[in-house]
């Protein structure tokens, strides 16, 4: 079975992550929301708090096809300052394993050096955080491995890119369909 690893924490925007998780779940792909505070929980960009399925203790990241990366500012320092992440990260881009990011997001993977020459996008203005990256002024970017969002607007879109890049076109059409999504 397919696996993806979502990172949160305190201060990571909840529809980027719950579209995510959801979304993918919906595929039949096993998703497990990870505390990368190891506290069982965050506390939203909204202040909502989140139970996660796991701390990150508690996860081998290679056991994963995929990292994904929400925002929200607060979070996005949070979990770029978290050097199990950014080594999750590192490691998953080398393997060629997916590694998706939305909003804020993408800054994270910026951070960990693996977006140098990746076509990639962000939350406006933030395109200078990508370290190298070619910033491209799209909702959803897909290069390689590497899925970028622009910003919760996008949060469907994106993890319908991550469904496809993960299973297949014909599953993440069936899950769009299934929310009645229409592009």
């Amino acid at each position: 079975m397919i696996k993806v690893v979502v990172c949160a924490a305190d201060g990571s925007e909840e529809v980027e992550t719950l579209t995510v998780v959801d979304l993918l779940r919906r595929a039949g792909i096993e998703v497990d929301l990870i505390s990368a505070q190891n506290r069982g929980k965050f506390k939203s960009s909204h202040q909502i708090e989140i139970i996660t399925d796991k701390n990150i203790r508690d996860v081998d990241f290679k056991d994963y096809d995929g990292v994904v990366i929400p925002g929200g500012l607060k979070g996005v320092d949070n979990l770029g300052n978290n050097v199990p992440v950014i080594n999750a990260l590192q490691d998953a881009s080398e393997a060629g394993k997916v590694v998706a990011a939305i909003c804020a997001g993408p800054t994270v993977l910026g951070k960990a050096g693996i977006l140098h020459g990746v076509n990639s996008t962000v939350y406006p203005g933030m395109d200078r955080e990508l370290n190298g990256a070619n910033y491209i002024d799209e909702p959803v970017v897909v290069d390689g491995n590497i899925i970028t969002g622009r910003s919760m607007a996008a949060s469907i879109e994106f993890a319908l890119a991550i469904i496809t890049k993960l299973l297949d076109e014909g599953t993440a059409t069936k899950v769009a369909e299934g929310i009645v999504f229409e592009k």
